[in-house]
């Protein structure tokens, strides 16, 4: 179901069933499967592909030629880079051991996560089934084999941590004196290292809840 205030380009592919929502944009040559689910304000580019039952949270941009297989989940805000791919297979084959075509019932699939914020550079690729943590971004022509953490940066093949980014996407600097505590050149918002990995913001990088952790939204 479509809202009647998102605009579909002439050229594009969207499934009877699929769900856009409110002041989203379909572009050219664009293909949303059976089952999908958009929110609003979403941009999805031209040429990009969602599968069947992806989901995509509100105010996502979806750049061109981006291939989201199902059964990925988007959370609210993402970015998704021109080319990126989202894979769905652990060990893709076109046939089964015997020679035989496979169908779609001859494997499962495996989705990734993107949550809140996240970013994934231009022709990266996330290798199923993996998980992007908040505000994390993922550097361009990287492949991420293993989750990322929360405002981590990511780089390389196979993707490693080489830095932490702040909600404002600079790259973080550590705090003089504060071990653990990172500070974001350009806001100075204040992030802190968690036990297990990625950060948390500290109270004041949390609009109108003082002394309080911002929840994480749903998708992760």
């Amino acid at each position: 179901m479509q809202s009647q205030q998102c605009r579909v380009a002439p050229g594009a592919q969207v499934a009877e069933d699929a769900e856009v929502g409110e002041g989203s944009a379909i572009w050219e040559l664009a293909q949303v499967r059976e089952g999908a689910r958009i929110g609003a304000e979403c941009v999805i580019g031209r040429g990009a592909y969602l599968g069947p039952g992806v989901e995509a949270g509100d105010r996502v941009k979806v750049q061109n030629h981006a291939l989201v297989y199902e059964p990925a989940a988007l959370a609210d805000g993402v970015f998704v880079g021109p080319a990126v791919v989202l894979t769905n297979d652990r060990a893709p084959r076109a046939v089964a051991p015997d020679g035989s075509a496979k169908r779609a019932g001859d494997w499962e699939p495996v989705g990734v996560s993107v949550a809140e914020g996240a970013s994934l550079g231009a022709r990266s690729v996330c290798v199923a089934p993996v998980r992007v943590g908040r505000w994390a971004m993922v550097a361009a022509g990287a492949v991420v084999t293993a989750d990322v953490p929360d405002f981590a940066l990511v780089a390389g093949v196979p993707a490693r941590r080489i830095g932490w980014v702040g909600r404002d996407g600079a790259r973080l600097v550590e705090r003089a004196g504060e071990p653990g505590v990172w500070e974001c050149p350009r806001t100075g918002e204040a992030y802190r290292e968690r036990e297990g990995g990625g950060l948390v913001e500290e109270p004041s990088a949390v609009p109108g809840e003082p002394g309080r952790e911002r929840a994480a939204l749903p998708f992760g």
